[in-house]
């Protein structure tokens, strides 16, 4: 009887160490699982991130090809302005000599008829009336000298610069 009840003992007892293992194997194995998903959940978040990265260093180096077109155009666009602004200035600085070179000219034509209009002349080192000068010929109109009669003109060079 001691055998059958000592049998029975080491039976129940290994079967409670093998009930034992089985609980910690079954808890090995969930943990196992759990290591594996959160391993692959950790790498399918790490690949998500590196294409997240990818897409947004793409993005920057688009971006940087953009601009750069960008500022390559508004290079451009001041490189013409600045021209363009330089042949604008040096026109008008000839244009304003010209204006200059005009206005003294008819300053000059002005002074010439009004020292014609007016009713004395200097002939020599005396001022007689002007028909005593140069005689009755109309000098006092100015519109009646022949040579102021005739027609002045310009011809489209005239108004050309260099």
């Amino acid at each position: 009887m001691a055998s059958s009840s000592g049998n029975s003992n080491s039976t129940g007892s290994s079967q409670l160490q093998n009930s034992g293992s089985v609980v910690e194997l079954n808890q090995m194995n969930m943990m196992d699982q759990r290591k594996r998903k959160r391993k692959e959940s950790n790498r399918e978040s790490a690949r998500r991130s590196r294409i997240r990265k990818q897409q947004y260093l793409d993005e920057l180096t688009a971006q940087v090809t953009q601009l750069s077109q960008d500022n390559n155009q508004i290079l451009t666009s001041i490189n013409f302005n600045t021209h363009h602004y330089m042949n604008i200035q040096a026109e008008n600085s000839v244009l304003r000599a010209r204006m200059m070179e005009l206005s003294q000219r008819l300053d000059s034509l002005n002074r010439i008829l009004s020292s014609l209009n007016t009713p004395t002349a200097i002939c020599g080192d005396l001022v007689y009336e002007t028909d005593q000068c140069f005689g009755n010929h109309g000098f006092n109109d100015p519109f009646n000298l022949p040579y102021l009669n005739q027609a002045i003109m310009a011809s489209p060079d005239i108004f050309q610069y260099y």
